[in-house]
């Protein structure tokens, strides 16, 4: 096993992963190969860029994997966020899990400025 997997940013980010991939299960049938597949695909990205980029040997890299990764993120909200105006989800919904991607994103940040302080 790999540090990375005992980081609270990988971590939360495969919550994040969890709870999209289950919220997204009750999306309509014609949606699959729209906003299911694409909110996914985009929540699969936040933990495999950061795995990816603290895979690498240069802090550097590092970082430029984990901004793809917080990119990853604010992807998942905008995608969300179509969900709810075009009435696939409801207002609970939506806070529940956008509540747990804003916090993915604070500790994103916040690992991205450790980190770049360090350099």
């Amino acid at each position: 096993m790999s540090d990375y997997k005992n980081l609270n940013v990988w971590i939360l980010s495969m919550k994040t992963a969890k709870v999209i991939y289950n919220l997204t299960k009750l999306y309509p049938r014609e949606e699959k190969y729209g906003l299911i597949s694409q909110t996914t695909r985009a929540a699969l990205s936040i933990p495999t860029n950061i795995a990816e980029g603290l895979g690498r040997n240069y802090r550097k890299d590092t970082i430029e994997f984990l901004h793809i990764s917080r990119g990853s993120a604010y992807e998942v909200d905008t995608l969300l966020s179509v969900a709810l105006i075009i009435d696939i989800i409801d207002q609970e919904k939506f806070n529940k899990v956008n509540d747990i991607l804003e916090n993915n994103i604070r500790v994103l940040n916040g690992f991205i400025n450790y980190l770049e302080q360090k350099v």
